[in-house]
């Protein structure tokens, strides 16, 4: 769970499986209207995606979250990546 606002967003807590999303054949997600509405994520919001690699650098897994709610060490840490979605 994402608060609305960055301002008040708490330490996450735990940690869940949400949802079982599809590719298309466009090669895009859809998140869930339900997890979008509890998110507070509108078209036109940013999601930074972070990978996690195996030992062999293959992606493993995924992790998003909102780009509003990077804190500065965040930015600091992440920044130079991210350059567009920063803006």
């Amino acid at each position: 769970y994402m608060p609305k606002h960055p301002t008040h967003m708490k330490a996450c807590t735990g940690t869940r499986i949400e949802a079982v999303v599809s590719i298309d054949n466009k090669g895009q997600i859809i998140l869930p209207k339900d997890l979008r509405d509890r998110a507070g994520i509108k078209p036109g919001d940013k999601l930074v995606l972070i990978t996690g690699c195996d030992e062999k650098d293959d992606v493993c897994c995924f992790i998003m979250l909102r780009a509003d709610y990077l804190n500065e060490p965040l930015k600091g840490l992440i920044g130079p990546m991210l350059k567009e979605v920063l803006k």
